[in-house]
């Protein structure tokens, strides 16, 4: 019997990877093509005579309420140039980034028939980490100084469990979240499970357009963080449970488990220490993943599927 299990389980799984490489394979004829507009260099190279016409093919990069002594100024200022020169260090080159993010738009394409490929283009932005990934219909920009490493020194004054995501490797992991809220609709969230359903909606999608990412890059945590979030997935269910926290509407909650923190608040000591902040997307994350897996429905349908709906459809089990 337990040949058997053990054998039956095996088919499962590579019937699953064959299945999934089919998709992939699908996915990738999509073969969606851009070219990344550099404005960043083309903004650090330029000069007074340079800046009209650089004005005129990025008029959206400058904002009026500046004259352009603004802009001639900051092209010489000193620590604007040892920013534009830290980022050309980091990113010499933008294959990798570029072949990505056309990875990440071939999966959108697929989930969303409708979806055309922007304007992507690169810019600096005095490390405003706030937004790092600006996205519209038809123009998307990355701040690339905001992902220099989180050891940086441009980054000794932001908190480490912010600062640990600005890593190039995390910013097709942003660009796929600007995306995901794009796509999500939900009515003004306004419980706890409200909260963790719409950042598992967010998770979800990022598994679903950027598999090429690990699970811990998709969340912005450290395998650590991940490892402690699996293990503890069935106690932190208890706690929410035990407390009667999911339909709460108490404004602090958002603050002690979904919000960026360096870790999460239970006010137990033996817990809050080790804990990774934002434990109640972890948790979100898991729910999601469990109604896709028990229901038929379509990655655009669920993004729009009421928190509600999709708790009381799902017979979510923490791993113990």
């Amino acid at each position: 019997m337990k040949n058997f299990l053990l054998f039956s389980l095996i088919l499962i799984a590579v019937i699953s990877c064959k299945k999934e490489s089919q998709l992939e394979k699908e996915i990738a004829k999509i073969n969606i093509d851009i070219s990344v507009e550099r404005f960043d260099v083309f903004f650090s190279e330029s000069n007074i005579s340079g800046l009209p016409k650089l004005k005129k093919a990025y008029p959206f990069m400058f904002s009026e309420k500046f004259k352009d002594s603004f802009w001639i100024a900051k092209l010489s200022d000193t620590l604007q140039q040892m920013l534009f020169s830290e980022v050309q260090n980091t990113f010499q080159g933008f294959k990798s980034e570029e072949a990505e993010i056309e990875m990440l738009f071939n999966h959108i394409k697929y989930y969303f028939g409708t979806f055309n490929p922007p304007r992507v283009i690169t810019t600096t932005s005095d490390v405003d980490y706030r937004n790092k990934v600006i996205v519209t219909d038809t123009i998307a920009i990355i701040a690339l100084d905001n992902y220099l490493g989180g050891e940086h020194e441009f980054y000794a004054n932001i908190p480490k469990f912010i600062s640990a995501n600005f890593e190039k490797e995390q910013l097709v992991v942003d660009l796929a979240t600007e995306y995901a809220k794009k796509y999500i609709f939900q009515s003004q969230n306004k419980t706890l499970l409200d909260e963790m359903i719409f950042f598992g909606k967010q998770l979800y999608f990022k598994d679903v357009v950027i598999p090429f990412r690990t699970e811990a890059q998709r969340i912005g945590y450290s395998q650590e963080e991940l490892d402690w979030a699996d293990v503890n997935e069935s106690e932190v269910w208890r706690y929410f449970v035990e407390r009667e926290l999911l339909f709460s509407t108490d404004s602090k909650l958002p603050g002690r488990f979904i919000n960026p923190a360096p870790f999460s608040k239970f006010y137990l000591e033996e817990i809050d220490a080790d804990s990774p902040g934002r434990i109640g997307q972890y948790i979100g994350w898991q729910i999601v993943r469990s109604y896709m897996k028990q229901n038929d429905v379509s990655l655009e349908k669920m993004l729009i599927t009421s928190p509600n709906e999709i708790y009381n459809n799902t017979k979510y089990k923490p791993k113990k």
